[in-house]
C-alpha cells in the first residue's frame, strides 16, 4: 500500500443530534452550516424525526449503545476540534453522550438544549430536562437556549429584553460555563441575544428582525456556527459575534424563498467558504542515545 507524507488536516466538527427529514434543522442543518463555514462535518445520529415545514409527525430514538458506537468510531479515528450537541430527547441518551465526552475528552462542546420545535412539538421527555442540566451543562463550553427553553429550565417567564441578563445569570448558576440566551421570541423590530461568561460582563448582540417565516433551524444553525468558529480557534466572544452574523445573513438570503407550506429553512449556502486547513503537528525528532 502506497503511503503519503500528509502535512495538513481539515478543521473538524462533530454534531451529536437528531435527523430532520425535512432538512431544515437537526443534523442536516448542522452539516450544512459546517460545510458553509469551511469545516469538515461528522455526525452521530441520536434519533430520527418524520417532519416537514408544518409538523413533527414521528420521533424514533437511536439505541443509546449505538449512539455511543457512532461517537467512538469518529473520535477514535478522525477526532473533532469541536462538538455541537442538539436534540437528544431522552435521559438515557444524554447520559451516554456525557460519558462519551469524558471518555474522549471532546473539546469545545456547544449544547443547544432543544426542547420544542418551531412548529410546537415537544422534543424532550419530561425527565430529560433534569438530566440535561446535570449531565451536559457542566461539560459544555457554552449552552444556547432560546427564551422558551430558558423558561422551561428556570421555571419562570423571561418576558422582556431587560430580563435576559438575569435569566442568563440564573442559567450559569445551574452549572453552565457560558450561556448565549437567544431573544428571538420576544416581540419587537429588534432582536437581542445575550452572551454571559462566568466572571464577565454580559455581551448584548442586537439586530433588526428579518421579515420572514423561514426560521426553521435557526437555533441549530447558530449553535453549529458557534462550534465551527470555536473549532477554527476564535475566542468565545468573537465566535458568538461571527455566528450571530452568519445566521442573520442566512435568514436574509432565505427570507423570500418558499420551501414547503409552513415554517421554511434558512439559506445556509448563501456564501460558502473554502475548507479550512491546519498543519498537522510534527512528531518530535528522536532523542540521541
Amino acid at each position: 500500500m502506497q503511503t503519503f507524507d500528509l502535512t495538513q488536516e481539515y478543521v473538524r466538527v462533530l454534531t451529536i443530534a437528531t435527523s430532520d427529514s425535512g432538512g431544515g434543522a437537526g443534523v442536516q442543518a448542522d452539516l450544512k452550516t459546517f460545510a458553509a463555514l469551511g469545516c469538515y462535518g461528522m455526525s452521530a445520529v441520536a434519533g430520527l424525526t418524520a417532519q416537514n415545514t408544518q409538523a413533527v409527525s414521528g420521533i424514533h430514538i437511536a439505541p443509546p449503545e449505538f449512539l455511543a458506537a457512532q461517537i467512538d468510531a469518529v473520535a477514535q479515528d478522525i477526532g473533532a476540534h469541536a462538538v455541537k450537541i442538539g436534540m437528544l430527547f431522552s435521559a438515557d441518551v444524554m447520559r451516554v453522550v456525557a460519558a462519551a465526552i469524558d471518555r474522549h475528552a471532546l473539546p469545545h462542546v456547544v449544547v443547544d438544549p432543544v426542547m420544542v420545535s418551531a412548529t410546537g412539538a415537544a422534543l424532550i421527555e419530561p425527565d430529560g430536562v433534569q438530566t440535561l442540566v446535570a449531565e451536559l451543562f457542566p461539560r459544555a463550553a457554552l449552552v444556547t437556549p432560546n427564551l422558551h427553553e430558558a423558561e422551561l429550565l428556570l421555571g419562570h417567564p423571561v418576558g422582556s429584553a431587560a430580563d435576559m441578563a438575569a435569566a442568563a445569570q440564573a442559567l450559569l448558576q445551574m452549572g453552565a460555563r457560558a450561556v448565549l440566551l437567544k431573544g428571538g421570541h420576544l416581540p419587537g423590530d429588534t432582536v437581542f441575544d445575550v452572551l454571559l461568561e462566568r466572571g464577565a460582563e454580559p455581551q448584548v448582540m442586537q439586530a433588526e428582525r428579518v421579515a420572514t417565516q423561514n426560521v426553521h433551524g435557526a437555533g441549530c444553525t447558530l449553535s453549529s456556527a458557534l462550534a465551527a468558529f470555536l473549532a477554527q480557534g476564535l475566542p468565545l466572544r468573537l465566535a458568538a459575534e461571527a455566528a450571530h452574523s452568519f445566521v442573520l445573513d442566512a435568514l436574509k438570503e432565505g427570507a423570500m424563498v418558499r420551501t414547503g407550506h409552513g415554517v421554511g429553512p434558512l439559506n445556509h449556502g448563501f456564501s460558502p467558504r473554502a475548507m479550512v486547513l491546519r498543519d498537522l503537528p510534527r512528531a518530535a525528532p528522536p532523542q540521541a542515545g
